[in-house]
């Protein structure tokens, strides 16, 4: 299988990349109503980008030929299923799908939550809702009626609802739990996104057989491959992990081998900030990986 188009631009990027597929060119001239699901991977990992990603199509095509491939919560589905559909959809199989990725590198999101002062921080959740409402603005833009919207709720539903109908009042906005789960769109844009995120953190590694875990703090595999790439002075790589998680801070400070760095901006706040290195080493091909 190819690698998705999704994963190319992010490869080696310190900062956020989006990508949008072709529109089909059905989506522009139908009068049937157009669905458009949003769903992201990646949002609790202290390692590798936030993906968000969307897919849309009309509501008959969903029933018609999507409901037929058994897409679901991406975590539901093993990474060959998940590969497999997404390929379908990127190589022309399931051909009345349009879908677009933003990856919000580790190095974003933790510029954003650590911006000083500390009040002007750009939190996770205003990360994420930003880049929601840019991929479905750009889809509008290009000339897609989008009359239904369906999102994988992030924060309160009901909040985030009426923040969505009121910057799209031309769309119905339908926020809700567990909607990969429940919307064959929304399973379709969370398969989308956890192959894409996948992809990028596999062609981050230094060597293939480099284990990284699943980058969730929680995995001893993860937090053995920051124990062991941890340097004294600039802790990771900004590529890979995100300083703003309190593992990484846990990790700095606890250490007797690391060197504390006293900025300015510290002495009127009292906080401590670590900052890393630019990487050198070109991200492994992935010609091999899909198998």
């Amino acid at each position: 299988m190819s690698i998705p188009p999704t994963v190319a631009g992010s490869l080696g990027s310190l900062h956020s990349k989006t990508y949008h597929s072709e529109i089909p060119a059905s989506l522009l001239s139908t009068d049937e109503e157009i669905i458009l699901g949003v769903d992201e991977a990646g949002r609790g990992p202290v390692m590798g980008p936030m993906v968000y990603g969307i897919s849309y199509c009309t509501r008959k095509y969903e029933k018609e030929v999507v409901c037929k491939y058994g897409f679901d919560d991406s975590k539901k589905l093993t990474d060959q299923v998940r590969q497999k559909l997404f390929a379908k959809i990127y190589n022309g199989e399931i051909d009345g799908i349009g879908y677009a990725t933003t990856a919000i590198t580790a190095c974003d999101i933790s510029s954003g939550m650590l911006r000083f002062p500390p009040e002007k921080n750009y939190n996770l959740n205003q990360q994420a809702h930003d880049v929601t409402i840019s991929l479905i603005d750009d889809v509008l833009k290009s000339g897609v009626k989008i009359g239904h919207v369906y999102v994988d709720t992030v924060g309160p539903p009901s909040t985030y609802q009426k923040k969505l109908e009121e910057r799209f009042p031309q769309c119905k906005i339908t926020v809700a739990k567990k909607a990969d789960s429940i919307y064959p769109i929304v399973s379709v844009a969370s398969v989308v996104a956890k192959v894409t995120r996948d992809v990028i953190l596999i062609g981050s590694k230094k060597t293939p057989d480099e284990i990284l875990g699943s980058g969730y703090p929680g995995d001893a595999k993860t937090v053995q491959w920051l124990k062991q790439e941890m340097t004294p002075l600039m802790g990771w790589s900004p590529y890979m992990v995100r300083f703003s998680w309190q593992t990484c801070e846990t990790m700095l400070s606890k250490s007797t081998d690391t060197v504390p760095i006293e900025w300015e901006e510290d002495a009127m706040t009292k906080k401590k900030m670590q900052w890393a290195p630019e990487i050198k080493n070109k991200p492994i091909s992935l010609d091999s990986w899909y198998q």
